[in-house]
């Protein structure tokens, strides 16, 4: 494990700039530097970089972080091999100590078998050019379409059919036998000594990882034998086919751009796709859509475009690949091309601007496709088939973690299917929550368990705000004592509200614009240190929070504080993710206000001219927010409530409402208590009481 000391090094090291430059044009601007954002396309630079924080934000799309964050993106790494990519550019040593002598046997091995990986793809692309018996490979690749450049870019080689050509060629270069094995290169024989290769006169596909690593093959018969079409390698020491995705070192780029993945079947459908321009598309690895391939995907991504072939394999593939992606988190979008065409054919036969074409016409949300497929099949007309549908998709649609995303989804089913079946959407949702009350018991206990240890790990403290239980108490009042104990903050405002019985999950924190209040009393509370924070903390607390990384950012900023540790931008920015991300989205701003209103008037206007005043009204925004959305919880709620608990429900909408009413009808300055020593009297930042205003109570 790497140290902090070590981490502090290596950011001392490294230049955001250079680093930055690798991959953007940067012009000098003021302090900073702008470029293109290479998150989005666009046409104005968008895409400033801080060297004094050393942290980056584009104010197009939003994205923002420090040089770990960005290397990580753009190299598609986890943060360790971040670290150890900038280590070793930088010249930091970073020592193996640490590692037991089975780790350092084990990274060795890999690092062989990579080695010998990397070798075998260079052989294979050199037999392919060199070789005479390699012309039916070139005449293949020739019919394609393909290219010397195409063929160079993504390492098509060809595997010569005596059976020991690696072998020799790798035992002439030193390579270890035992690396050829542990790469899936090279079997032993079974009925005799010796080895031979594994791949043998096949057009040879290079498999990469992220960081455009060789870590496997896919090879292609070349003739009409009887034998497998495609042959890939196996399981290995550095190739997990369940979390590998063919093209996505060739794509993330353009993913991160576009938003969005095309998935295709065939290693030749990304090829040509890449070849005419349509670069954010990636395969399966000649493998059943999986999790873990999931997972690698939406590290880039949001939305997945499915192109399935139409035979009876392909869309049974594609309903599981539905499934899988929902419960991702994943967007799912499907196109169905003409009858006869795959990407590869279409896009040779048609072209680029057509297949955008196509695809932005034909191109449907998962409900909306699968209806339609019912429609031709003749599913829809039979009352027996009907239902079957329905539930099917109902089932689909369970997979969806998001509770919001699965009421829209719901509406939506309920309208393409309401000429084929009477009565509301109530029975729809009925239905929905028996799924998902079935989904959730055959999880049991183990899992619910892991996900709490997780929710724990992560954020700090037990979970989010999610359970109404017995009562809605009262806004607690402001008892803040001159006699509270050193550095104690009583955190009372807003205690959780229950309903009896009910649970509800957490909203998920779907990455979208955060609340610019929630940013904004953040940015107060570091700018204007202890005393701040003190107020904010007598007066909030985190459950008031709807964005999941800026209510941990909140209890760190407290947690700090009672520890009387620091808490500033310099500290933040040079944290661990996601805390130089949120430091560059709540502190780089290209025009202020003031900026704005100085270069205009010539009057300098001060922002925090009153921040006490500002932090009132991030609390009032704060205080509403929170109140609707437990208003949506019980609308949710009230769907699927028998008679006895509506009633209830209705009654704690009502005082809900109120709250609302309440907070929104009345100035901030009325709602909040000033600070004792607002005016110029000196307060000490460890002990707090507040001067309340006169009708809070009474009305509360």
């Amino acid at each position: 494990m790497i140290s902090d000391a070590k981490k502090e090094e290596i950011r001392d090291a490294v230049d955001i700039v250079e680093v930055v430059s690798d991959y953007v044009k940067l012009k000098r601007s003021g302090s900073g530097f702008i470029g293109l954002c290479p998150y989005h396309n666009e046409k104005s630079p968008s895409f400033h970089v801080n060297p004094r924080l050393g942290i980056f934000k584009c104010f197009g799309c939003g994205e923002s972080g420090d040089v770990f964050k960005f290397i990580m993106d753009q190299g598609g790494l986890n943060f360790n091999e971040a670290l150890r990519t900038l280590a070793d550019r930088y010249g930091v040593y970073l020592p193996q100590e640490q590692s037991t002598h089975e780790e350092k046997v084990f990274e060795q091995e890999k690092e062989g078998i990579l080695y010998a990986l990397k070798f075998a793809g260079v052989f294979f692309y050199r037999s392919l050019i060199e070789l005479e018996e390699a012309q039916k490979a070139r005449s293949y690749l020739e019919q394609r379409g393909y290219g010397a450049d195409i063929i160079k870019k993504f390492g098509i080689g060809y595997a010569p059919s005596s059976g020991q050509a690696l072998l020799d060629a790798a035992e002439e270069a030193g390579i270890e036998l035992a690396y050829l094995l542990g790469g899936d290169l090279a079997k032993k024989r079974t009925e005799s000594e010796g080895m031979y290769d594994t791949f043998r006169g096949r057009l040879m596909f290079p498999i990469f990882n992220p960081t455009g690593k060789v870590i496997a093959f896919a090879g292609r018969v070349l003739s009409n034998e009887k034998t497998a079409k495609y042959i890939n390698s196996s399981q290995t020491k550095v190739y997990n086919k369940s979390e590998v995705v063919y093209g996505v070192n060739f794509s993330k780029n353009q993913i991160r751009k576009h938003k969005e993945m095309i998935l295709v079947e065939g290693y030749t459908d990304v090829i040509t796709l890449h070849h005419h321009g349509i670069k954010n598309v990636v395969a399966s690895s000649g493998t059943a859509l999986t999790t873990g391939q999931l997972s690698t995907l939406h590290r880039f991504g949001d939305t997945l475009t499915m192109i399935y072939d139409s035979d009876a394999a392909g869309q049974n593939a594609m309903k599981k690949g539905i499934l899988l992606a929902l419960e991702e988190g994943l967007e799912v979008k499907l196109l169905e091309l003409p009858d006869g065409e795959d990407p590869d054919s279409f896009v040779k036969q048609f072209g680029k601007e057509s297949f955008d074409d196509i695809k932005h016409k034909n191109t449907q949300d998962f409900v909306d496709f699968l209806i339609a497929k019912a429609a031709t099949e003749g599913r829809l007309e039979a009352p027996i088939s009907l239902a079957k549908v329905i539930n099917e998709l109902i089932e689909a649609v369970a997979h969806i973690p998001d509770i919001i995303q699965r009421q829209i989804y719901i509406q939506h089913l309920h309208q393409k299917t309401q000429k084929y079946r009477k009565g509301t959407d109530h029975e729809l949702f009925q239905e929905l929550e028996r799924v998902l009350r079935d989904r959730a018991a055959q999880k049991e206990r183990a899992q619910q368990r892991e996900r709490n240890k997780k929710s724990v790990n992560r954020y700090g403290f037990n979970g989010v705000d999610s359970q109404l239980g017995h009562a809605l108490p009262e806004v607690l009042g402001y008892e803040h004592s001159t006699e509270s104990a050193e550095n104690e903050i009583r955190f009372s405002p807003l205690d959780e509200m229950d309903i009896k019985g009910g649970k509800f999950g957490t909203m998920s924190n779907k990455k979208v614009s955060k609340p610019h209040y929630e940013k904004e009393l953040i940015r107060i509370m570091i700018s204007f240190g202890r005393e701040m924070v003190g107020y904010v903390g007598a007066l909030a607390n985190e459950k008031l929070f709807e964005d999941q990384e800026l209510r941990l950012f909140y209890l760190d900023i407290i947690e700090r504080y009672k520890a009387e540790q620091s808490f500033g931008v310099e500290h933040y920015s040079r944290q661990q993710s996601p805390y130089p991300e949120l430091v560059g989205d709540i502190f780089l701003e290209i025009h202020t206000a003031s900026t704005r209103h100085h270069e205009k008037t010539g009057v300098e206007f001060k922002k925090d001219k009153d921040p006490y005043r500002s932090v009132k009204g991030c609390l009032k925004a704060l205080e509403i927010s929170y109140f609707k959305r437990k208003r949506a919880e019980l609308a949710e709620q009230f769907k699927s409530a028998d008679l006895s608990n509506k009633k209830e429900i209705v009654g704690l909408q009502s005082e809900i409402q109120k709250k609302i009413t309440d907070r929104e009808q009345r100035d901030s300055e009325e709602l909040y208590p000033d600070p004792v020593g607002k005016k110029g009297e000196n307060q000490s930042p460890k002990r707090f009481h507040y001067v309340m205003k006169k009708d809070r109570r009474k009305n509360e």
